[in-house]
């Protein structure tokens, strides 16, 4: 939003007609003498209200709508040029009001960038705004675009499988969770506590994971959907940590509360995972029935998805002697789809279970 740092006949007369009033209503609403305007509109930069007057504009701006605000730059701008010192006396403290709409696009644009996995563009995106602007210069909107995108690096940088360090998911969350803090919305910061139990379970740190995704579970700040997301990576971490039985009932529950929620996408995801607890468990037959349904339901559009997917099916089909060979080519299909999107994570993971399929008799014959 503008400041104004001296007030001249330009900036009044710029401030009129941002409000659209006439001279009569524009007085009348200053409480000032019509003559008064009429002087600061005949003289512009030539004549300065005074000291009270001047306090009067200032309190008239600062309570203008963001439509005002946005008037009163470009009008100002129209009517000064670069030289003027009119410009120097009025600051801008952050973005315009045309620029966070267009901070706001460009996030919805992210959004979709990260669901297809083009990181480059989503980054550069990104980069545009959070290299722009730094938190101190913004206002509690523009703050909270600040948080949106640096949870949303976040998440492409998890996606990335740059999971700790300086430039990680977790130093970008944590950066988010801190301005969320600050703007007091609860809910968002209970949202990035969600990511950070993520980022806890992937660096394998998995008991600690499935102790915050629990409290998470129940935390009234969460919506529904996410708070089952919750008791789902709950199961998630118990199963990597060996815990398959419990995990299960865990993840049934979860898979209860998507259908209830009618979440197909969720729901899907949830027989993806209790395949792998199964798998885990030494219960082939049930974990083959659980992916067939996650194979056949849900969306498989996002490619993250689509890997997911393919590796839990090759990860099961390499479990068994029969179908093992089945498995490998599986598995080395999606480990060239993971190849080809930039998901380092999800390529560890496939080398990982295709090292374990060795195991010490050295690697399969072709």
């Amino acid at each position: 939003m503008a400041t104004v740092h001296h007030w001249t006949g330009l900036e009044a007369k710029a401030l009129r007609l941002a409000l659209r009033l006439s001279v009569r209503a524009f007085a009348q609403q200053l409480g000032l003498a019509v003559a008064t305007v009429s002087k600061w509109e005949s003289k512009l930069a030539a004549t300065e209200p005074r000291p009270d007057t001047q306090a009067i504009l200032d309190t008239a701006l600062g309570r203008a709508a963001s439509a005002v605000h946005l008037r009163f730059e470009t009008l100002l701008s129209e009517m000064t040029s670069a030289a003027t010192s009119a410009r120097r006396r009025v600051t801008t403290s952050g973005p315009r009001a045309w620029e966070y709409e267009s901070w706001a696009d460009d996030l919805d644009r992210v959004v979709v960038a990260l669901s297809r996995q083009n990181f480059p563009f989503a980054d550069s995106l990104l980069t545009r705004w959070l290299g722009r602007f730094k938190a101190p210069e913004l206002d509690e909107k523009g703050l909270y675009l600040f948080a949106r995108s640096t949870a949303l690096l976040g998440d492409l940088k998890r996606d990335q499988g740059v999971v700790l360090g300086p430039l990680s998911a977790q130093h970008s969350y944590a950066g988010a969770r801190s301005v969320f803090t600050q703007l007091d919305i609860p809910r968002r910061v209970a949202q990035l506590d969600l990511s950070l139990a993520v980022v806890t379970e992937m660096s394998g740190k998995l008991e600690i994971a499935a102790r915050n995704y629990e409290t998470l579970a129940v935390d009234d700040r969460l919506s529904r959907r996410d708070r089952a997301r919750a008791r789902l990576w709950v199961g998630t971490a118990l199963s990597k940590d060996g815990n398959h039985d419990y995990a299960t009932r865990v993840m049934q529950a979860a898979t209860r509360d998507f259908e209830d929620l009618q979440e197909p996408d969720d729901w899907s995801v949830a027989h993806q995972k209790l395949a792998l607890a199964r798998r885990g468990a030494g219960d082939l037959t049930q974990a083959l029935h659980f992916i067939d349904i996650a194979r056949n339901s849900g969306t498989t559009e996002s490619p993250m998805q689509r890997v997911r997917l393919d590796t839990a099916h090759g990860h099961i089909l390499l479990s068994d002697a029969a179908t093992r060979d089945d498995g490998h080519l599986v598995l080395d299909q999606t480990a060239r789809t993971a190849a080809q999107y930039g998901l380092v994570h999800q390529q560890r993971s496939i080398e990982g279970i295709k090292a374990m399929s060795e195991g010490p008799t050295g690697p399969r014959q072709r």
